[in-house]
């Protein structure tokens, strides 16, 4: 395969313990197991570069919303081997806090961003509490000053980011989210990002209770199915089966390397 890239994913953070009520929209009544959700920045190496997708959150973001923060997302590509100033390219899934914070620790880096995303984060849905929560104002002010620093690349629904690096709109948990089509050895693997914090999101069709738009993330569902075109070569957002599943890729920090098969599949 001429664009054959390695994926890696980096766990930072956790937190523990999350009910199904949690999780899912409309979790099964008898269902009572809690389950841990891990945050992760996905990091696509190939052809001489390297690209980052999503930037995580630091120790400040992490006390303000009470959550446990294992190793600051900069820091862990250090350990992996990656300064922050030899990025050159950073894909943005979308502007929740989970996902854009360290915006400024990243010099040299351009960033990729669905221009819906954007007019979302600074538009009137961020006068309501509810939809604004999940934003943090600090990494969306710094995303506009990028912008005005002309270190923005906007894209509109579908975009190429690199030969065999794709991004796609989605919507749905935000939305301009999009999530990251990547050509691998084994076939496309799609970084699903927040269209699925967990495979059961997708698996069950049950959307994860944080939401913009429920008809845009059914419909999110398939793009991911259409573009994976295998239910082995999606990835989910936060589901810690993928550390699993999935063969470690370091002994320094937490990765794991999402280019090989998965040591169980889902395919029925």
């Amino acid at each position: 395969m001429g664009n054959a890239y390695e994926i890696y994913a980096l766990r930072y953070a956790t937190m523990s313990p999350r009910t199904p009520s949690m999780n899912f929209l409309a979790p099964d009544p008898h269902d009572s197991a809690a389950q841990d959700l891990d945050y992760f920045v996905w990091l696509i190496r190939g052809g001489g570069r390297d690209i980052l997708v999503d930037t995580g959150f630091n120790a400040e973001e992490a006390s303000a919303r009470a959550r446990k923060l294992t190793l600051n997302p900069v820091d862990a590509l250090e350990r992996f081997g990656v300064a922050a100033s030899k990025i050159r390219d950073i894909i943005v899934t979308h502007l929740h806090y989970d996902h854009a914070g360290n915006l400024d620790r990243f010099p040299n880096a351009r960033f990729h961003l669905q221009e819906r995303e954007m007019a979302y984060a600074t538009g009137r849905c961020m006068c309501n509490g509810l939809l604004r929560h999940p934003f943090t104002v600090e990494h969306v002010t710094q995303m506009v000053r990028h912008v005005y620093g002309e270190r923005v690349t906007f894209h509109s629904g579908d975009g190429e980011v690199a030969p065999g690096v794709t991004v796609h709109r989605v919507g749905g948990h935000s939305d301009g989210l999009q999530v990251v089509k990547v050509e691998t050895a084994r076939g496309p693997v799609v970084l699903a990002s927040d269209a699925a914090h967990y495979y059961a999101n997708l698996q069950r069709k049950s959307p994860f209770p944080i939401v913009y738009n429920v008809g845009d993330m059914a419909q999110g569902w398939e793009t991911i199915e259409r573009l994976a075109g295998h239910p082995d070569r999606f990835i989910p957002g936060h589901d810690p089966i993928v550390t699993e599943i999935y063969p470690r890729a370091s002994d320094k920090v937490d990765a794991w390397a999402l280019h090989l098969p998965p040591s169980r599949s889902f395919a029925t």
